[in-house]
């Protein structure tokens, strides 16, 4: 059992994570949540549309502008202490590799801490132990934030993906994390080239086979882009493609952009698994 503040989830349920970027200068969206009320209204969205965790952003994830660890929690903390009373039931994940950022919005009401670039500040384990959050152990290649990967190679990539992932779990949870509130993401395209992502996504089911839920962050990123040779905007068949498989290989939380389109794709896949029933079963009944 998955469990991440209010909420328990399933082995079985499929779980969506709605990405919302307190950020000018997205690859995606280009600054469109940067606003609150643009942001809340997203978050409305999203819930609306099936997603039970929102991931809350205020940087982004490749070169830009330096923002201070003072300027994150400015775009973050009062943003997530708003969706708290907004939104009382939904998960909040905040995507920072920064203890301090990381204690400001746990103070606010975050249950959960997405550290994508693979435990470079050892001491955010610390504060989601401290606070009883769940943290998202990710594989970033041993990347340093905010750089993108040059000529990175790997003997064996998902040895190094279950290495690293499965090593910052055991450590989160020696230090008080709860274990039901541990994920492992494979970190598509941090630390990798499209060849590596794609070997991590066709090999996820090693991961599954750890015990750890696994979340993946697939949505319109540079793997699926390349891949299809498609510019940003028209990823989303592919990112829909690769998400059907890693839900089929046993992946349990999707962080994403498009929440409807996501949450028909996974439950699709749960039919065909037999996990569950169609919503409407009349052909050749009637």
């Amino acid at each position: 059992m998955l469990r991440l503040g209010r909420r328990e989830f399933a082995p079985h349920e499929r779980v969506i994570m709605a990405i919302v970027n307190r950020t000018p200068d997205s690859f995606y969206d280009q600054g469109a949540t940067f606003r609150d009320e643009p942001a809340l209204a997203r978050v409305e969205q999203a819930v609306a549309e099936g997603a039970a965790i929102v991931d809350i952003g205020g940087v982004k994830a490749g070169p830009g502008e330096e923002v201070t660890a003072e300027e994150e929690a400015r775009r973050t903390v009062g943003f997530v202490a708003e969706v708290r009373r907004r939104f009382p039931d939904v998960v909040i994940s905040v995507d920072t590799w920064r203890h301090e950022v990381g204690e400001a919005v746990c103070e606010a009401g975050a249950d959960v801490l997405n550290d994508a670039w693979g435990g470079v500040d050892p001491r955010l384990a610390e504060v989601a132990a401290r606070y009883g959050a769940g943290l998202v152990c990710t594989h970033a290649g041993g990347a340093r934030p905010r750089t993108r990967p040059h000529r990175v190679t790997y003997d064996d990539v998902m040895a190094d993906i279950l290495d690293v992932t499965v090593g910052l779990a055991e450590r989160a949870v020696a230090l008080g994390v709860p274990r039901e509130s541990v994920m492992i993401d494979p970190g598509h395209d941090f630390g990798k080239n499209t060849r590596h992502s794609l070997e991590a996504t066709r090999r996820l089911g090693e991961m599954v086979d750890t015990g750890w839920p696994v979340l993946v962050s697939l949505s319109n990123k540079d793997f699926v882009g390349e891949t299809l040779d498609r510019p940003v905007k028209e990823r989303v068949v592919g990112t829909l493609a690769t998400t059907a498989v890693s839900a089929w290989l046993g992946a349990q939380v999707y962080r994403v952009h498009e929440v409807a389109e996501t949450r028909q794709v996974l439950d699709m896949v749960s039919a065909i698994a037999g996990e569950r029933e169609p919503a409407v079963a009349r052909r050749g009944l009637a």
